[in-house]
């Protein structure tokens, strides 16, 4: 194993190939075990899937409804392949995550291919093994978030980097790098821009050349990323057509909700956009990525998604750091690259005032496992040295066991028996690693005892959550449910809609009775409570149903006026509403005092409904 990056690449054995075809697929099986279970993933954007794939409009703006009434959350690049997919095989879960497992698969294949420019071929399949095996990443990968496609296209623009600097190399893999971050800006906003520094002090410090010429490729490479970031939300916002109300805004624009709801209120928990106070509407699940502050990726929520190897990965980098003087210029690049990647990613997450979701932490997961890989790589050398430097790996062996000792112990009723294993496999690889050190054929099994020990626990906790099937698509989470989701995936309501695609008969007949009675409305049915009420209308059905208020039904449209106007063109009858039940957001209460100062309550012995659900009659 090796640190130091090559001038080219690697030559590649037989051997690696099938290594790392083995990985690959075994990232593919742990990813697409969810297909049996016919999940839908994300129901929310697994509803908006179908109304993207109704028209051209629709699928460049990402709306949330066939009618284009509000978008979904997120700009639309990472359900583009999803509804392509859709196109092809038809309206189907597995076709909806098809695309999810593709993409994580595709990240593990890059970020080998990465860092086997950097540190070699056995260091590279082993990060790209560790980055299969984190429980996070298998969470994610079975479910539609845009977080899969964000970490792929960052592990190419990392990739590109690592080309970019790269002797003899044609600059335009500095600007392809650019261009990846900027298709990743489209993905999930701000929140790709947080490896920009580094990719750039990864250049300034790798690339040969002139201080003068890299500042130069650096500037064309910002202004690649700048045009690649903005152009989706240039389009949106000026577009003079109809198009859906952004969700999750003030103002309806794409700009609000970059710098917004999906930025700095992220960042600083400034509620920039109508939903995010409200998404309490739903159940406030902000809090499920634990308590702001240093701790926060050990803690209860995070600390069985990303921290397993968190500890070796810091080590490592501590390592890059000491040597980083005598490291080649291409080595310091790398070291610079998932360094700043882990630190800058780690400390805005941790301590991040806003809405803060456990699966967030999957951005983390490319880092760690390319420092926990070279970090052992190179422990591995000091150990074949005769300094006392030799003691570092046995010991990194012992912490890492006991901190998945403190991990396990939090929930012994999921797979308990695994601390003991871990400290089993542990005693044994220090054990191996202290004789081996004077018996130098013993060191390859001490060698495999040590990843073992190492990878053991994450492993057996991504697999568990693969084959476990009591998942929540929309707050995806490895290992045992915490108990926030256990109640809500027990609750009828809150978030019931999102836990569940199930369309429930009441609301099946409450359909039919609005279809049968609607006079022909184009709209057959708009829903109060947003997504939570709407999705399992749109996925189990053809008809043009309509969520008011997009995600937690807070935004403010469709207004009143626009709900009137639909009234008045005979385009919408019948509106159901369980307000009442809950929190509600102001534009809530306007909608709500619409309907009871323009539309009739429809006695629910009209469809067979109960009173704690509310169909208006609107004429």
């Amino acid at each position: 194993m090796t640190t130091t990056a090559d001038r080219s690449a690697p030559a590649t054995t037989r051997t690696a190939v099938w290594a790392l075809a083995g990985i690959c697929l075994l990232a593919g099986l742990l990813y697409a075990w969810g297909f049996a279970s016919g999940s839908w993933g994300n129901t929310y954007y697994s509803a908006g899937v179908k109304a993207m794939s109704s028209g051209f409009t629709n699928f460049l703006f990402g709306a949330y409804d066939p009618a284009g009434a509000v978008s979904v959350d997120k700009p639309p690049m990472s359900l583009w392949p999803q509804v392509v997919s859709v196109w092809i095989f038809g309206y189907h879960g597995w076709a909806i995550l098809l695309p999810q497992v593709l993409a994580g698969v595709g990240a593990v294949f890059l970020l080998h291919r990465t860092v086997r420019r950097w540190a070699g071929e056995p260091t590279a399949l082993l990060a790209a093994l560790l980055l299969a095996l984190t429980p996070i990443t298998v969470a994610v990968n079975q479910v539609n978030l845009p977080d899969t496609l964000l970490v792929l296209l960052l592990v190419a623009a990392a990739y590109a980097l690592t080309r970019a600097v790269e002797n003899g190399r044609h600059p335009g893999w500095l600007l392809w790098s650019a261009f990846f971050v900027g298709c990743a800006f489209t993905t999930k906003m701000l929140q790709a821009w947080i490896v920009v520094p580094g990719l750039a002090a990864a250049f300034l410090v790798g690339a040969s050349g002139s201080v003068r010429r890299k500042l130069l490729d650096l500037l064309a490479a910002g202004l690649v990323l700048f045009v690649s970031s903005f152009w989706w939300p240039a389009l949106r916002d000026w577009w003079p057509g109809e198009k859906p109300y952004m969700a999750s805004t003030a103002d309806g624009t794409a700009m609000d909700l970059i710098f917004g709801y999906n930025g700095f209120g992220r960042l600083f928990g400034a509620e920039g956009g109508a939903a995010v106070a409200t998404q309490a509407g739903g159940g406030n699940v902000g809090v499920a990525g634990g308590a702001s502050g240093i701790t926060r990726m050990f803690g209860a929520a995070g600390g069985g998604q990303i921290s397993w190897l968190l500890p070796l990965a810091l080590v490592a980098l501590v390592l890059g750091v000491i040597g980083f003087r005598r490291a080649g210029r291409e080595g310091r690049a790398g070291w610079v690259l998932w360094g700043s990647w882990l630190v800058l990613a780690g400390l805005l997450f941790s301590f991040a005032q806003g809405v803060m979701h456990p699966y967030t932490s999957a951005m983390l997961a490319p880092a760690v496992a390319a420092l926990g890989a070279a970090g052992i790589a190179l422990m591995w050398r000091f150990y074949r040295e005769d300094t006392a430097a030799w003691m570092l790996l046995p010991l990194v062996v012992a912490g890492t066991a006991g901190w998945a000792w403190v991990v396990i112990s939090r929930n012994l009723a999921w797979h308990g028996w695994l601390r003991w294993a871990v400290v089993i496999v542990a005693v044994a690889a220090v054990l191996a690693l202290v004789v081996a050190k004077q018996r130098e054929e013993l060191r390859k099994p001490a060698l495999g005892l040590t990843l073992a020990a190492i990878a053991l626990a994450p492993a057996v906790w991504s697999v568990g959550t693969a084959l476990d099937g009591n998942r929540i698509g929309v707050l995806p989470s490895a290992g045992p449910l915490s108990e926030l989701f256990a109640k809500l995936k027990g609750s009828p309501g809150g978030f019931g809609g999102l836990l569940t695609a199930d369309l429930s008969q009441e609301n099946r007949r409450i359909l039919a009775y609005a279809k049968e009675n609607g006079g022909g409305a184009e709209i057959v049915l708009a829903v109060e409570r947003g997504s939570t009420a709407t999705s399992p209308f749109l996925i189990h059905t053809d008809e043009t149903v309509v969520g008011l208020g997009g995600y937690a039904g807070a935004d403010p449209a469709p207004s009143p006026a626009q709900l009137s106007d639909w009234v008045a063109q005979g385009r919408l009858r019948f509106v159901l509403s369980s307000l009442g039940q809950g929190p509600s957001a102001p534009a809530q209460q306007e909608r709500a005092a619409w309907l009871d100062r323009e539309c009739v309550l429809v006695d629910p012995a009209a469809y067979g409904g109960q009173p704690a659900q509310k169909l208006f009659s609107c004429s």
